[in-house]
């Protein structure tokens, strides 16, 4: 092992690091071990997939690279939501009202909370941090207004 005794001007030692991070082998163990995570992810999504479109991807970056959680389907596409958030960190329970025009309620129904799953957090081998319980909501959904012979 080497040492390395150097007096670092004011930016080379960020030129340093980014010349290391750039080496074939750094970058060669870097995508290693995204590879290993992603597989650990994997396996433990298996575990826990009772329906839906979750999946694990793997994204290389200039330097980095990424173990992705990726959720979207037909109901969040959209919005360009991805619902990946809640299944690793959980949600809290809510309320929904389904109002008309006039903002008379149509319908009601409670969605249920959820523990988070960590997926990324254990394949990672990272510590746990529990969100706070927070107060039960209520949202509100304004009907659509029904098409012309659409149904």
């Amino acid at each position: 092992m080497a040492e390395l005794y150097w007096q670092a001007a004011k930016g080379e030692r960020d030129r340093l690091a980014q010349t290391i991070a750039e080496l074939d082998g750094v970058q060669g163990e870097i995508w290693e071990r995204t590879f290993e995570i992603a597989a650990r992810a994997e396996a433990l999504l298996v575990q826990h997939r009772a329906e839906g479109y979750a999946r694990i991807d793997m994204a290389k970056g200039d330097i980095d690279a990424y173990v992705v959680l990726e959720d979207t389907n037909r109901t969040n596409q959209q919005a360009n939501a991805n619902s990946a958030l809640s299944i690793e960190y959980g949600r809290t329970g809510y309320d929904v009202e389904l109002v008309g025009r006039n903002g008379e309620v149509i319908k009601e129904w409670s969605v249920g909370g959820m523990e988070g799953l960590y997926i990324l957090t254990e394949a990672s081998h990272l510590p746990k941090k529990r969100r706070p319980v927070r107060s039960k909501k209520k949202v509100r959904i304004k009907a659509k207004k029904a098409g012309r012979g659409k149904g």
